[in-house]
């Protein structure tokens, strides 16, 4: 037999743990028999009641035919382009962003592969991310030879961050911790003074945050959305955004990088250097594509964000009133935020059914239903829902979900029902 010198990454094969690698998995087990029905992956465009507003159309089709934006792009992005991010994020934030704050990428998933690398070139640092939390952040961290710590994320209050494990995990190698609010896949938004004790817990630490918002302003509960480049003061913040939830348009895989940085931290330690070195070795989103971001900004109306708004508020309502009625499940926390919930599996109480991956497994091959297992976002024997969809497949899942687990309900659970 020949032998040859080279072989497969075996690291990639261990971290590439990915919501759209698992979604593919389940797709092979659906049965044939009903329509699927897909509450396992966020995408708002599953939703027909979401569509995009005819501005971003109109933007990147006067951008296209304009002729003037069929070259390469300047490495960091377009000036008009990284200009508008910033007065965009600005509004918000009391320390305005300048253009050279500004990196856009392709999508946040992009955004995630530039910082890591950027900032993680001290042998053996590690950095610290929410259990659950978004896999892409524990998947990149493992390619770049980074220790992940997660701290934990507390379902029965809102899912806030415990403050204590935070503190216990850091050491002199920890460099930073990821923050995701909206939350995927909790559903929850960080209230202010959360956010706010988080800061100077990182601060006390000698990190920084990562803090990822593509779901910025999907805020639909008591608590408002806040960035947390509001408190960049007291800890520098590094903010990934993109337009593919608050606009609908996730197919356009457009993103950004955002350092909220008053007193120049990013660029006394390297690491603002070293994210450009990355953004140099890096491909760029389409030229006509930044040339439309300034209009898609600007011009897109408060009424097309409320709009939206009311009917993922309509959605998460619906979904977490019907979990209320299905046996063995646990919603803790009604959803307030972004576009999906975690939701426990009380595994004492269902019969053949191992864990979560076996139940989501089963699900398909029974019902044509798609969940997400929540291990694969660090939760095991949790599921993770969406709710971007409209109300009839949301009622049609939820009656197929219920249906099963009464199906695999232990005898006194099918009693009691």
């Amino acid at each position: 037999m020949e032998k040859w010198k080279f072989q497969g990454n075996q690291g990639l094969k261990s971290s590439a743990v990915s919501v759209r690698g698992v979604f593919n998995v389940l797709m092979q087990s659906i049965s044939k028999e009903k329509e699927v029905v897909h509450l396992c992956r966020v995408d708002p465009t599953d939703n027909p009641l979401f569509s995009a507003d005819p501005v971003a159309a109109h933007a990147v089709s006067t951008a296209a035919h304009s002729g003037n934006f069929n070259g390469y792009p300047p490495t960091f992005g377009l000036p008009q382009a990284r200009r508008a991010i910033a007065e965009y994020l600005s509004r918000d934030l009391p320390n305005k962003l300048s253009a050279e704050d500004v990196y856009v990428t392709v999508g946040a998933t992009q955004a995630i592969e530039i910082i890591l690398p950027s900032v993680f070139a001290t042998p053996g640092a590690n950095i610290l991310l929410p259990r659950p939390g978004f896999p892409q952040y524990e998947t990149r961290a493992a390619l770049c030879g980074l220790e992940v710590r997660h701290f934990d994320l507390l379902p029965n209050s809102s899912w806030e961050v415990d403050i204590d494990s935070l503190e216990a995990l850091a050491d002199d190698k920890t460099m930073a911790m990821v923050l995701i609010s909206p939350s995927n896949p909790c559903g929850n938004v960080f209230t202010y003074q959360h956010l706010k004790r988080v800061a100077e817990t990182a601060r006390k630490l000698g990190i920084f945050v990562i803090s990822d918002e593509v779901y910025a302003h999907i805020a639909f509960g008591s608590n408002p959305f806040v960035p947390m480049g509001v408190f960049s003061s007291i800890v520098p913040v590094i903010t990934l955004g993109s337009i593919s939830k608050r606009w609908i348009l996730p197919g356009w895989r457009f993103g950004w990088i955002a350092t909220c940085d008053p007193h120049g931290i990013f660029q006394k330690t390297g690491i603002a250097a070293n994210i450009e070195r990355n953004m140099e070795i890096t491909s760029d989103p389409p030229t006509f594509m930044q040339a439309a971001i300034p209009e898609i900004l600007e011009r897109t109306n408060d009424e097309f964000y409320s709009k939206n708004l009311d009917i993922t508020r309509e959605a998460a309502n619906a979904l977490y009133e019907r979990f209320k009625e299905i046996p063995s499940l646990i919603c803790p926390h009604k959803p307030d935020g972004a576009m999906a919930v975690m939701v426990q599996i009380n595994l004492s109480q269902i019969e053949g059914i191992a864990d979560d991956v076996d139940f989501c497994v089963k699900l398909a091959k029974e019902e044509s239903l798609l969940i997400l297992p929540g291990v694969i976002v660090g939760l095991k024997n949790w599921l993770r829902v969406s709710f971007g969809l409209e109300r009839s497949a949301i009622e049609e899942g939820l009656s197929r979900l219920k249906a099963f687990c009464l199906r695999h309900a232990k005898m006194s659970q099918q009693i009691s029902a």
